[in-house]
């Protein structure tokens, strides 16, 4: 695993940590009732400094498929749950890699962008494994 992993690791988490702060400042007390996710369609609100390139699309499109996966049932098992609410996550950052070998120059970017494919792939074989094992 390369050394800045688990730097791009800890800090998606805590980017949907803040993410899902910020929501439950938006939504009815439970959190998600229905699992309702207008709103949350990203495609139509104006990034700073974003274009119409076609990289910037697929990055729209691919965070709003993986936020859109994100709204799984919850068990009120945190292992299950966990594991559900992950799978998509981890294939939003591979979709997103993919984008920026697709699009993207820089060496190093690129490089890191392949590690990630490779890493997340296997977690979430991982994670599908556990489910199949636990019959979830």
């Amino acid at each position: 695993m390369n050394k800045l992993t688990p730097i791009f690791i800890a800090g998606a988490l805590a980017a949907a940590a803040g993410l899902a702060f910020a929501q439950s400042q938006t939504e009815p007390a439970g959190g998600m009732q229905g699992h309702d996710m207008s709103g949350h369609d990203m495609s139509t609100m104006p990034a700073a400094g974003a274009d119409d390139s076609p990289s910037t699309k697929a990055y729209i499109e691919a965070n709003n498929r993986m936020h859109a996966d994100m709204a799984v049932e919850y068990t009120g098992d945190a292992d299950v749950d966990f594991m559900r609410g992950m799978i998509p996550h981890h294939q939003g950052a591979i979709d997103m890699a993919k984008i920026v070998l697709e699009h993207g120059k820089d060496p190093q970017v690129r490089a890191l962008a392949e590690e990630i494919i490779s890493a997340q792939e296997t977690e979430i074989a991982t994670m599908r494994d556990w489910l199949a094992q636990h019959d979830k």
